[in-house]
C-alpha cells in the first residue's frame, strides 16, 4: 500500500432530472506513493476538485474505500479560503504550528511561575522542573528553535518582503492571502500535499521558487493545474479525468499528450482489426447455420465471439467553447491616450509619469512581476481608480473589461440563466441560451445555481456574460485563471479573431505567443515598449525563457557591470560597510541563539532567579539584534 490508496471509488451528485445522478467520479482506483507528483487535468467541472476533496477526507465517496497510511498527514490547499481578521502575516503563518503555539504558552507560564517562587527544595518545585524539562524537550522535537526562521524563508520565497510580515492579512488582496495559506501548508510538514490551482495567484518568480520546493518535497503531491509549463517542470505522473473516469500515465503533461495520442491511435487500429475479424466470423456463422452438418461449428463460433473482450478506445473530451467577440462599432484611429500618469497607494509609488498612445486594432500585452502596476493601469484605463495625469478615450470607444477576479462578482444564489437574463437587454435577451450553449452550458445545466459551479465554469460564465455588453476595446486581466487548457486555446483563438483593440495582462507565455503585436514591460514604476510579439520581446531581452525575465535576471554580463558602475565610489563604499555590518550582526545572532539554547538546559537542571533574569535579558538582546538586522537589510536593498 502507498501513502494513500483508493479502491473502486464512486461519487454521484444529484441531477435536475428526478431519479438521475451525475457521476463526478466513477469506479476510480489509485495508489499514491512517496515521491509521486500527480498533475490532474480535465475540463472544468470534470470532477478534479471532487477527487481532491475525497482524498482530503472532506467529501466521503458513495461507494469504495480510501485507505490512508497510519499517522500520515494531509495538507489541502483549496481555491477559496477564509482568514480570522486582526492577524499579521507572521501570526497567520504561525497558525501552521498549533502544537508549538500551545507549548510556547505552557513554557511562558512555567518560566513565569519559576521566577516568582523561592521554594527550590520543595517537591512541587521539583515537579515544576520535571514539567519544564518535558515541555522543553517536546518543544525542541517539534522544531521550536527553527520554526520562525523556516516561516520567514517560506514567506520570502512566496514573494513577501520583511516589511509585509507585520502587516495585517486584511490589507492584502485575495491572491496574496492565498499565498499565506500556501505558506502555512508548506510549513506543516505534511506527507501529502493536495493543491487546487496553486499558481493562479503567483507571479513567475514565486512559481519558480515553488517548483524548486515541490521537486525536493519528500512526500507525495497531487496538483490540479492548467499551467502547462508548471506541470511539465514539476509532475512525474498525469491523471486525466474524462466522464468521471481516470486515465493514469507515468509522464508529465506534454509527454502525456504524445503518449495519449499514440495509445489512442493503437487502440483504434486494434479495434478496427478486431471488428474486421468479428464481421468475418459472423459471416461464417450465418453460412454454417444454413447447413445441418455445420450447425455445431456455428455454435462453437458463437461461443468464441461471446468470450471475446471487445477493445475499447479511451474516452476523450471533445466539447469546446464557441467564442466570438463581436465589434460594437468602429472607433476613431486613436482609442486611448495616456499622458504623464502617476499612481501611489499610501505614499507607495506604483507608476510614475507613464505615457502611451494606443491606436485602433492594436493587440497589447502588459508583462512584468506582480506589484509593478499592470492591474493598476488596467483599472485606471477603465476609470475604476483615481490617478494623477490624463487618460483620454478616443471617439466612439466602448470598453469591455474582464477583471482578474471577475467570477467573484457573480451572485451565487442566481441560476446561470438568471445571471445572463439580468445582464441582457432587449436586443440580446433572446440570444442568452445560445450564448450559454456556446460556453458549454446546455439543457438543464442553465438552471444550476452559480454557487455549485467549479472555478473554471464560473470563469466561462463570466466570459459569456461579458458578451452581452457592447465594446470595441477589450481590457483583460489574467483571463485564463481557472480555465482548462482546451478552453484557454479557444479563448486565444477568439481574441486573435477579435477586430477591435486588445489590452491583456498575463504571465502565461503559451497564451500570449502569437496573440499580441506590442508588449509593455512594467518595471521600477515605469513601462518600456517593445514593437513586436512576445517572442520578439524575449529575443530583445536576450533570454529564452519568459520566467527568467520575471525573475529579474540580467543575462548579459555587460549589463551587470554597467549597473555596478552606476554607483558612485562613496555609494559603493557605504554599501560595503553595510554588508560588513550585516555579517557581523548575523554572527552575533547565531552566537546568542546558541547561548539561549544552553541556558534552557541550565534552567532545567539548576534554575535560579539570577539565571532566569539573565535568560530574559538574552532574549531581549536577540530581539534587538533581529530588528537591527532587518534595518540594515532594508538599507542595503534600497
Amino acid at each position: 500500500m502507498g501513502i494513500i490508496e483508493l479502491k473502486n471509488i464512486v461519487k454521484t451528485f444529484p441531477s435536475e432530472k428526478v431519479g438521475e445522478g451525475v457521476h463526478a467520479v466513477r469506479d476510480v482506483s489509485l495508489t499514491i506513493e512517496e515521491g509521486d507528483i500527480f498533475g490532474i487535468i480535465g475540463y472544468s467541472g470534470a470532477g478534479k476538485s471532487t477527487l481532491l476533496k475525497m482524498l482530503s477526507g472532506e467529501l466521503p465517496p458513495d461507494t469504495g474505500t480510501i485507505a490512508l497510511e497510519k499517522n500520515a498527514k494531509i495538507g489541502y490547499l483549496k481555491q477559496d479560503i477564509d482568514f480570522v481578521a486582526g492577524r499579521t502575516v507572521l501570526e497567520e503563518a504561525y497558525q501552521a504550528f498549533t502544537t508549538l503555539m500551545r507549548l510556547e504558552e505552557e513554557l511562558d507560564h512555567i518560566h513565569h511561575e519559576m521566577a516568582e517562587r523561592t521554594d527550590y527544595e520543595s517537591d512541587s518545585y521539583n515537579d515544576l522542573l520535571i514539567r519544564l524539562h518535558d515541555v522543553t524537550h517536546e518543544y525542541e522535537i517539534h522544531g521550536g528553535y527553527t520554526y520562525k526562521g523556516d516561516t520567514e524563508r517560506i514567506l520570502s520565497g512566496l514573494g513577501f518582503s520583511r516589511e509585509d510580515f507585520s502587516r495585517l492579512t486584511d490589507s492584502f488582496s485575495g491572491g496574496w492571502r492565498m499565498r499565506i495559506e500556501l505558506a502555512k501548508l508548506l510549513l506543516e510538514k505534511n506527507d501529502i500535499l493536495l493543491l487546487d490551482e496553486p499558481t493562479n495567484h503567483l507571479d513567475i518568480e514565486s512559481i519558480i521558487w515553488f517548483e524548486g520546493f515541490l521537486k525536493s518535497f519528500p512526500g507525495a503531491v497531487v496538483i490540479i493545474s492548467h499551467d502547462k509549463m508548471f506541470l511539465d517542470n514539476v509532475t512525474n505522473r498525469t491523471i486525466e479525468i474524462v466522464a468521471g473516469r481516470i486515465y493514469d500515465y507515468p509522464k508529465p503533461y506534454s509527454a502525456f499528450l504524445e503518449l495519449r495520442k499514440e495509445m489512442i491511435t493503437q487502440q483504434l487500429a486494434a479495434q478496427k482489426n478486431q471488428e474486421k475479424m468479428i464481421q468475418q466470423t459472423e459471416k461464417l456463422i450465418d453460412k454454417f447455420r444454413a447447413k445441418a452438418s455445420k450447425a455445431s461449428m456455428a455454435q462453437s463460433l458463437i461461443k468464441k465471439l461471446d468470450r471475446i473482450e471487445r477493445i475499447e478506445v479511451d474516452e476523450q473530451e471533445t466539447a469546446v467553447m464557441s467564442v466570438r467577440f463581436p465589434l460594437s462599432q468602429q472607433p476613431g484611429k486613436v482609442v486611448l491616450e495616456i499622458d504623464h500618469v502617476s499612481k501611489s497607494y499610501d505614499n507607495k509609488l506604483i507608476l510614475k509619469d507613464i505615457s502611451l498612445l494606443v491606436e485602433r486594432g492594436s493587440k497589447i500585452a502588459f508583462v512584468g512581476q506582480n506589484g509593478q502596476g499592470k492591474t493598476t493601469l488596467a483599472k485606471m484605463i477603465i476609470g475604476e481608480i483615481p490617478y494623477e495625469g490624463n487618460i483620454r478615450l478616443g471617439h466612439n470607444v466602448e470598453i469591455g473589461y474582464f477583471a482578474q477576479n471577475q467570477a467573484h462578482y457573480l451572485d451565487g444564489e442566481l441560476t446561470l440563466l438568471d445571471t445572463m437574463l439580468n445582464a441582457a437587454n432587449d436586443s440580446n435577451r433572446t440570444k442568452v441560451r445560445d450564448i450559454l450553449g456556446a460556453f458549454l452550458f446546455r439543457g438543464d445545466e442553465v438552471e444550476k445555481k452559480v454557487k455549485v459551479l467549479s472555478g473554471g465554469e464560473r470563469n466561462r460564465l463570466a466570459l459569456a456574460k461579458m458578451l452581452l455588453s457592447s465594446f470595441n476595446v477589450l481590457v483583460m486581466d489574467e483571463p485564463t485563471n481557472h480555465l482548462d487548457i482546451a478552453s484557454k486555446n479557444v479563448l486565444k483563438q477568439a481574441l486573435q479573431r477579435f477586430e477591435g483593440t486588445l489590452i491583456i495582462v498575463s504571465h502565461d507565455r503559451d497564451f500570449l505567443t502569437g496573440l499580441t503585436d506590442k508588449v509593455y514591460e512594467f518595471k521600477n514604476h515605469t513601462i518600456k515598449e517593445y514593437l513586436g510579439d512576445i517572442d520578439f520581446y524575449l529575443e530583445q531581452r536576450a533570454v529564452s525563457s519568459f520566467r527568467e525575465i520575471e525573475k529579474g535576471e540580467e543575462v548579459k554580463k555587460e549589463i551587470v557591470v554597467e549597473k555596478e558602475k552606476a554607483l558612485s565610489y562613496e555609494e559603493q563604499k557605504e554599501r560595503k560597510k553595510l554588508t560588513n555590518q550585516l555579517s557581523k550582526v548575523e554572527r552575533q545572532i547565531s552566537d546568542l541563539e546558541k547561548e539561549i539554547a544552553q541556558m534552557n538546559t541550565q534552567i532545567q537542571n539548576t534554575p535560579t532567579p539570577e539565571l532566569m533574569e539573565q535568560y530574559g535579558n538574552k532574549k531581549k538582546q536577540l530581539d534587538n539584534l533581529m530588528e537591527e538586522w532587518e534595518k540594515i537589510s532594508l538599507m542595503i536593498n534600497n
